[in-house]
Order: structure tokens, then sequence, then C-alpha cells
């Protein structure tokens, strides 16, 4: 069909079908919708359920509870920041369900995603459809049916794509209850917190050299579950992508393997986390963050895990103050599937044929809470912007928004795998600057400038 006559038939539609209820479809919904787009918004869950989630919320957090640091001028303070000039359901909605975490932007999973269950419900441009969808849906549609998307669209998926889908292991960490941690132990407090022992917003457990010793040597040879039960539930035809784990969340045993002080240096790293109270530094910190406004579950910080479950509630006692843990829930592994879209999407996440489908979120090849709803939120707008007979945007490179979305769809690359907010994304400054420091500020000099002047041009 010429493009031209779909461009005129879509605009007669003037309804856009948005597929999977996460964050890249509940923000692209929203962008949409208040755009003046009538919205059919599909969701599967609670009826048809996946293996990470555990309710029927739009937009619930399966993985941490943090969205990233909030300091301006780090990458994911940099895509709050644009995110939230474009008025992002997501941002809003965490805002009003933050909990401490020091700079880190954290929030009550459970009344995060009320929220933005019920803005989207309220809406009166938005339906939301509670069924799997198992057929290609009415065009113009956006795709946004996440990591854990079922296996019957999974092939629907690949029909229209004509390739594989590719897939790597993400891993959950897991969350105890609060009262069941020994405070003669563990104290409140935050990095370089004067007053560690009195006040901060993380939970620390800390080791001595010998306790550190003991738990690593038992982490390493715990028993997980194998990776061969995961390749059973993905179809026949659909290949793996070169490496089985992301790096950005690998399971806590799978950074331990790689070196006895790795996690030392890593998500158990000490620096700033002495108790004054005692007088012996730690060796090692492990800290726990508040789940909820109310502090009656903690996450484990950095302790996401394909452990068997007895494995985890035996090693992770080891860790001093946590011997009488009691599990909420429990850390565990789940599948992620993404396509190749340097072959399939345009920088705008329009797909390559322009036939009226777009894909947003982590289908697409970002990773993280983030970089999902700002592709949730370019689709959402480009997709009212087709309907609306409009050209599309593609945000400069310079952006974050942009620099993702340039970063998942250039054709040079070889081997694909997820990619989220960081400087290694955004363009190389004209000028060397050495110092890292003052680099990544140039970054964000930068960033902000083109960003608030491309804003005033799409406005």
């Amino acid at each position: 069909m010429p493009t031209e006559m779909l461009k005129l038939i879509l605009i007669m539609i003037k309804t856009l079908s948005i597929i999977g209820g996460g964050l890249a479809g509940s923000e692209a919904a929203w962008q949409a919708a208040t755009r003046g787009i009538q919205v059919d918004l599909f969701e599967m869950r609670p009826h048809t359920p996946t293996g990470a989630h555990t309710s029927g919320e739009l937009a619930e957090l399966v993985c941490s509870n943090s969205l990233g640091s909030m300091l301006p001028d780090r990458p994911s303070g940099m895509l709050i920041h644009e995110l939230e000039s474009l008025e992002s359901l997501i941002i809003k909605s965490a805002r009003k369900s933050r909990v401490p975490a020091g700079r880190a932007f954290a929030v009550d999973r459970r009344k995060f995603s009320e929220i933005i269950t019920e803005e989207l419900s309220k809406n009166r441009n938005i339906r939301i459809i509670r069924e799997e969808v198992k057929e290609f849906p009415p065009k113009p549609c956006i795709i946004a049916t996440g990591p854990l998307t079922s296996n019957s669209f999974s092939k629907i998926i690949r029909d229209y794509t004509g390739a594989e889908n590719l897939f790597f292991f993400d891993a959950i960490a897991p969350t105890i209850e609060s009262d069941s941690v020994d405070m003669t132990i563990a104290y409140w407090g935050s990095r370089y917190d004067i007053n560690a022992a009195l006040n901060g917003d993380y939970l620390n457990c800390p080791f001595n050299k010998e306790e550190y010793d003991v738990f690593i040597h038992e982490l390493v040879r715990a028993e997980s579950y194998p990776i061969k039960e995961f390749e059973a539930e993905i179809e026949s035809g659909v290949k793996a992508g070169k490496g089985l784990f992301f790096e950005g969340c690998l399971p806590i045993e799978v950074m331990a393997r790689r070196g006895h002080r790795t996690l030392a240096f890593g998500p158990l790293r000490p620096i700033g986390l002495s108790n004054p109270l005692i007088e012996n530094k730690p060796y090692a910190v492990a800290q726990l963050r508040r789940e909820d406004l109310e502090g009656r579950y903690l996450n484990m910080v950095g302790f996401q895990t394909n452990l068997l479950r007895k494995e985890q509630g035996r090693v992770f006692r080891m860790i001093p103050g946590l011997a009488n843990a009691i599990f909420s829930k429990y850390g565990q592994m789940h599948k992620n599937i993404f396509i190749y879209s340097p072959e399939i999407l345009n920088p705008s996440l329009y797909s390559q044929k322009e036939d009226g489908v777009f894909f947003a979120g982590q289908i697409c090849g970002v990773e993280g809470y983030l970089a999902s709803t700002a592709m949730g939120l370019l689709a959402g707008i480009n997709a009212s912007r087709l309907l609306n007979n409009k050209e599309l945007i593609v945000f400069p490179p310079e952006t974050m928004i942009g620099a993702l979305s340039h970063k998942i769809t250039q054709p040079e690359i070889e081997s694909f795998q997820p990619v989220k907010e960081s400087y290694g994304v955004l363009p190389p400054l004209e000028k060397v600057i050495k110092a890292r420091k003052l680099r990544y500020q140039s970054l964000y000099q930068r960033e902000t400038e083109i960003f608030n002047e491309f804003l005033e041009t799409i406005n």
C-alpha cells in the first residue's frame, strides 16, 4: 500500500493499539492520550501471568525498586530530567511513591504501580483491555511487550521481523522482612554520612575479613538453577545472544566467581560506610534498601541471584545481621527477549517498513527502567504525531533519549546487546578532556543545552 494512502487511513482511524502494560507501554499510552489519541492498551496480566510478575497492576517493577541516581550530572539523572520535562507519567508517579534511598531514586513498588494503574484507568482516552493478544494487532500499534513477551506473541514478532528473537538472562534480588534483621549488628547509614549509626537510607551489614572469606567461599560453591531449565522455555528457533547474562545485572554468584575480592570492590564495597560507634572499619558491607514506605520489607541491594531457594537461605543468612532473616521474596532468574533493532527500526522507533508499527521499551534492545520508559515516551509521541499527520521526531544523539534511540538502531552493530543510559552511549566531545569528572560535567552541560533547544522546537 502506498505510504500516502496508509497515512490517510491512519489519520481517519485515530485509535492506537499498544501491546503491553509495562513501563514502556504505560508511558506510551499516557503520551498518546494526552495528545488526544484514543488508546487501546492491552495487558495480559493477571489472566495470563509471567514468570516474574506478581500482580496485575500496570508498570509493575520486577527487579530492583530503584530507578537509578538522581544526581543531575549522572546518566540516569540526565534521563530523569529529560523525561520529567516531557511530563512523563512514570517519573511523576515515582516522585509520589519515593522512599528514602540516599541519592538513588527508589520507590515503594506497590504504590508506584497502583498510581500508574489509577491514572491510566481514569483517562478518558485510554481503554485498558485485559487479554493476551494472540494475533498481530490492528495498526497503528506500539509493541511494548517487554522482555517477558509470551511465547505465542514472540512467534508473532518473529514472523513480522523475519528474524529470530534474541534473549539474555536477567536476575532479581531477594527481599526480607525488616523485623528479622539483627539490629545489634546492622546499622542505618548512607555513604560518607558522619552520623551513619543514627540515620541514613540504607541498612548496612558489616563483614570483617574472616566473615567475608567464609561467605565468598560458600557463595561460589552454592548450587544454582540449571540454565537449561530456562532454555527449555524458549520456543524452538529462537537463538540466544552471545552472552548469557546482561553485564549490568549479573547474578551475585557469577560476580563472586570472577575473583575473591570482586564483591568487595563492587556491591559490597565498604567505602564511606564505617560505623562511628564501632572502632574497627568493615572489610565489606552488604546494604539493604527499603522496599515500601513503611519500611516493613528490605531489598538486598546488588544481590540478584539464580541460586536455589534453599541455598539463598543458607548462604545469605551468613551475612552479619541476617542470621535469622525471613525472606518475603526469593531472588530468581528470568529470560529477557529483545529484537535486532538495527535491521528493524528507525531512530524514531518506527518500523523501517513504515507500515504503522512502532516498538518500545526493552523489547527493542534497551535495559533498565528509565531507558524502557524513555523508549515508551518516544514511541508514544511519534505514534500520536503519525496519527495527527505530523513529522516524526528524532531526538539529537547528544541527549540521553536520542543517544539510546540512535544506539539501538545503528546498522553497524555486530554483537547487539541491550544498552542502558550511560556516558558511553553519548557522542564524544569535540575537544578531548582526559579528566573524567570534568569530561562528565562537559557532557552534562552539552546535553542540557541541546535538549532544552530541541524541546523548544518540538513544543
